[in-house]
């Protein structure tokens, strides 16, 4: 499978684009993976990089955003942090790869038994992954059911809190991001939010 060039992504549409993830990750739970050539990707690549969507996930080892959605070399700029939160170089990040790179989505991507997640449940302080887990404390608050163990312990409130923040970051990607707001207001782009599950693979996206 070649790879992008930039007349094949002027032709995308945010909603080819949302497709073409859905149908990946449908190819990836059924182990039915394009075969690509990796080598003639990066040659395709090495001049200019034409990605149609960005991907904004967490860390977490079994969640990377290329294997789980079937994607090759110069399809994705994927982002990964903690917890998929939002800072300002994130931000710009994002501008860069819709404004420059011409990428047609941004997803904000969850996942289920996520760690930092339950670090925020549990309150847990620890060196500078504190100042991190403070950016998740809004998504815990969110969350009013359950009143009693509001803990990580709790597996049906965390995946509550999970799900909470990733509207609550495409909210905040939709304020702090004029540029972004703009794009998706004249369709350029779609913003949308999505919540992997590691035991089965599967995402379900929320538009």
């Amino acid at each position: 499978m070649t790879s992008n060039t930039r007349d094949t992504q002027l032709l995308l549409t945010p909603e080819m684009a949302l497709k073409a993830l859905k149908d990946g990750n449908a190819r990836f739970v059924n182990n039915l993976k394009i075969s690509r050539n990796l080598l003639q990707q990066l040659n395709e690549t090495s001049d200019r990089q034409c990605p149609f969507a960005v991907v904004l996930s967490c860390i977490d080892s079994r969640a990377s955003a290329e294997l789980i959605f079937d994607q090759g070399l110069g399809d994705l700029v994927s982002i990964r942090i903690a917890g998929n939160v939002i800072n300002e170089d994130i931000l710009g990040s994002m501008e860069f790869a819709c404004k420059i790179g011409g990428a047609k989505i941004v997803v904000v991507l969850g996942h289920s038994r996520c760690g930092a997640i339950k670090g925020a449940c549990d309150d847990v302080r620890l060196g500078n992954l504190t100042t991190l887990i403070a950016k998740l404390k809004p998504a815990v608050a969110s969350v009013r059911e359950p009143t009693t163990d509001r803990n990580s312990k709790n597996s049906e409130f965390v995946e509550k809190v999970a799900v909470a923040n990733v509207h609550l970051m495409i909210a905040n990607i939709k304020h702090r991001s004029e540029i972004l707001r703009e794009m998706q207001g004249n369709n350029e782009i779609a913003i949308v939010g999505g919540m992997y599950e590691i035991q089965t693979g599967s995402i379900e996206f929320y538009q």
